[in-house]
């Protein structure tokens, strides 16, 4: 920390280094490479000028032969000099500095700047460096380059008037990839401006210039993130029902601060579900931090959520909830740097789906369900897919579909292949067991293994280290009366399920529809293409169904998906159908959007863009039709060809799924399959007025999940699917004989 009896200049010019907080990390053992033990970094931040003024005094363990050390630093400082601080005898306080020499080396891909520092001719294993630099961090916040638009802006990191946002890719102190490290951190900030970081803040002081907070991070960690702004504050000490006491704190802009409470109260209530799942929660202190560009982070300690999120009541489960997760699992339990990333999958198991079955929201577990499915089947081209052993990262749909959707199923197959019992206890073993430390696939398998007492190796070799899915269909399904044990008339039903491809092991449920009711069974299937199972019942069934609650993974034929806007998206051949004429309407900046994002494709893979005039629709491919009222008959005209009677458009308003809809700010986005054109979809956005459609349009590929999605001044009021029927088989009676 900055010596208490050093004046406020002597931090701007980062000269007083004394009285430096040596933290309790010792060096178990030689190192056979170069890490980071611990940072004590003090800075001062300059918004109105982006520049950082910084000094880090770094503990090293390295192989006692090493002649230097590499580092890397943003490519936008300039370090003023790196000295090697000599451990004082425990007979004298004296501390003892030397400079070291040092070559800077500027690299394109990533941007880095590469410092290798030369190091004494003789050393312990062990040695402190002090680097004393500054630069400018300015990387304003841009809009991402794809068009779901709602996902975080793009920045290396940025330091201005509107806010300071430093993460590991900021690169904004030097570190060593590859290390865990414990921090000090005292950051100084114009007067009015406040910090967050990870950890606990021991110490505020102010001149009235300035304030300085001293933050301290006890267990190692991957990287440090520095967030600063003019926030209201408000905390609130709690206590979970083990007794485990934690602040809950919220940092949001004035004119947010109304909403401190509800966020609050939404953490405390995940919390409470999610200690008792995954065992005591691994820092003191949980903060909901409001960003000044669109995000959502999860950082140990706190989340970092854009201005919009917290407007929204960003508090779902797969928002604040899964963030709250992220403590455990990827900030706690970390994922090993470029390497399979299984963190994203079991944080949207917990989180996105499972909180809906603690809760007993059937309904809503199910659709979860129907979203990896489906998330899966759509974005992800059988030409396309890989294992998810190989997922890193996301930076696309098709990422996300593989490392978030299909890894989550992963888990709930697991789940269903060991039991909740070994399951549960198993995923709080591995929690405890590799706290601040890095886990891979291997180490998930170990513990689940263990805990389960089963060889679990054909299962992650199938669903994790291999590619491709299960494609699951109806062959035969026939019935004949017999003879039941008790004496009494009964059914036996054989159904034959196919699979295509390279067969799965795999369990599926097939519900059998009876005369009096229905039930549910599971059928084991083998590594061979067909299968056939065998029912014994007391009721005539009359039809089967695969798999209708969504239990199992498998790929959906396009022809199977219920209709929606990422059906046009994902579509090989796309057309955007303009059925409206005025210039200025907001229909005409998705158009532009659209043919922007584009504009680097070759031509075959572009978007076709035509003018609605009375004439046939293209042959082939999803079509988007973007309405104004002034085209409302021929536009209604395509309505009626594919979705029948079940939406019809009118000059001030629409019916949608028999309710009537009017009003200058209503609007709806409807999908409905394309007529003779199987696996395509014809997508309308309507709105009475161009006010209807304006707040809809930027946010459009949002709502690309449903069948139909109804809005009134641009906010979802109701949304549904159609056309959607499970894959099933009438069942064909035979003769008994």
């Amino acid at each position: 920390m900055f010596s208490r009896t050093c004046p406020v200049s002597a931090i701007i010019g980062l000269l007083c280094i004394a009285g430096i907080w040596a933290p309790g990390v010792a060096a178990s053992s030689i190192s056979d490479r170069p890490v980071v033990l611990s940072h004590d970094l003090a800075v001062e931040l300059r918004p109105s000028t982006h520049e950082l003024i910084g000094r880090d005094q770094i503990d090293i363990e390295l192989p006692l032969r090493a002649a230097a050390v590499t580092f890397s630093i943003s490519p936008t400082v300039k370090i003023d000099r790196i000295l090697l601080r000599a451990h004082p005898a425990a007979s004298t306080a004296t501390v003892s500095d030397t400079a070291l020499s040092f070559t800077a080396e500027q690299v394109v891909q990533p941007p880095e700047q590469r410092v290798t520092v030369a190091l004494p001719g003789t050393h312990d294993g062990r040695v402190t460096l002090v680097w004393i630099y500054r630069g400018t961090i300015d990387d304003p916040p841009k809009e991402p380059r794809h068009l779901r638009f709602v996902t975080p802006s793009e920045t290396a990191g940025h330091i201005g008037p509107e806010g300071v946002y430093l993460s590991s890719e900021s690169q904004w102190y030097p570190d060593i990839e590859g290390s865990l490290s414990a921090y000090r951190l005292t950051a100084l900030v114009p007067q009015g401006w406040s910090v967050v970081t990870q950890g606990r803040k021991t110490e505020e002081t102010t001149d009235g210039e300035h304030v300085s907070s001293t933050w301290v991070v006890s267990d190692r960690s991957e990287a440090l993130t520095l967030v600063a702004n003019k926030f209201a504050m408000k905390s609130r000490a709690w206590k979970s029902r083990n007794g485990q006491s934690i602040e809950l704190a919220t940092y949001f802009f004035p004119d947010n601060a109304g909403l401190a409470d509800e966020y609050l109260d939404a953490t405390s209530n995940y919390l409470d579900v999610y200690i008792p799942i995954l065992g005591e929660f691994p820092f003191e202190k949980f903060a909901v931090v409001e960003n000044f560009f669109a995000s959502g982070l999860g950082m140990p300690s706190f989340t970092l959520l854009g201005s919009g999120s917290i407007k929204r009541h960003y508090v779902q489960p797969y928002a604040l909830g899964h963030e709250i997760v992220h403590s455990w699992i990827g900030n706690s339990v970390f994922n090993r740097a470029d390497q399979a990333n299984w963190v994203e999958g079991l944080t949207t198991y917990l989180a996105n789906y499972y909180w809906h079955e603690w809760t007993h929201d059937d309904r809503q577990a199910m659709e979860q369900r129907r979203l990896m499915l489906q998330g899966y089947s759509v974005h992800v081209a059988p030409d396309q897919d890989y294992p998810v052993a190989a997922f890193v990262r996301k930076s696309d749909e098709r990422d996300n579909a593989i490392g978030y959707h299909k890894s989550a199923f992963v888990f709930h197959l697991l789940r269903q292949e060991i039991g909740d019992e070994a399951f549960w206890r198993g995923l709080k073993t591995f929690v405890s067991r590799y706290r601040n430390r890095a886990a891979d696939w291997e180490n998930v398998e170990a513990v689940f293994a263990e805990e389960s007492r089963r060889d679990l190796r054909w299962f992650f070799e199938q669903w994790v280290e291999r590619g491709g899915s299960p494609s699951l269909s109806f062959g035969d399904a026939a019935a004949s009366r017999v003879n039941g044990t008790d004496g009494r008339d009964a059914w036996r039903l054989t159904v034959h399920i196919q699979q295509g491809g390279r067969p799965f092991r795999m369990a599926v449920p097939v519900t059998i529809v009876m005369k009096t009711g229905a039930e549910t069974r599971w059928v084991s299937l083998g590594l061979s293409s067909e299968h056939m199972a065998e029912f014994t019942l007391r009721d005539q069934p009359l039809l089967v169904q695969l798999d209708p609650e969504l239990m199992a993974f498998r790929r959906l034929a396009r022809a199977q998906l219920p209709p929606m806007l990422n059906g046009y998206v994902t579509d090989r051949h796309r057309t955007v159908v303009k059925a409206f004429t005025d210039p200025a309407s907001p229909l005409q900046h998705v158009v532009t959007r659209i043919t922007d994002q584009e504009a680097q494709l070759p031509e075959s893979q572009r978007t076709r863009v035509l003018s609605i005039d009375g004439k046939p629709l293209p042959p082939e491919g999803s079509v988007l039709v973007l309405a104004g009222p002034d085209q409302q008959p021929l536009v209604q005209s395509i309505v009626r060809e594919s979705c029948g009677d079940l939406a019809v458009l009118g000059s001030e308003g629409f019916q949608i799924d028999g309710q009537t809809h009017s009003g200058p700010a209503a609007a709806a986005l409807l999908s409905c399959r394309r007529a003779d054109v199987p696996g395509s979809v014809v997508t309308i956005l309507y709105g009475g007025t161009s006010q209807a459609v304006a707040k809809v349009s930027r946010f459009l590929f949002y709502y690309g999940w449903q069948s139909y999605v109804i809005f009134n001044d641009g906010a979802a009021v109701k949304r549904g699917l159609w056309q959607n029927e499970p894959e099933m088989k009438e069942v064909r009676i035979e003769s008994s004989h």
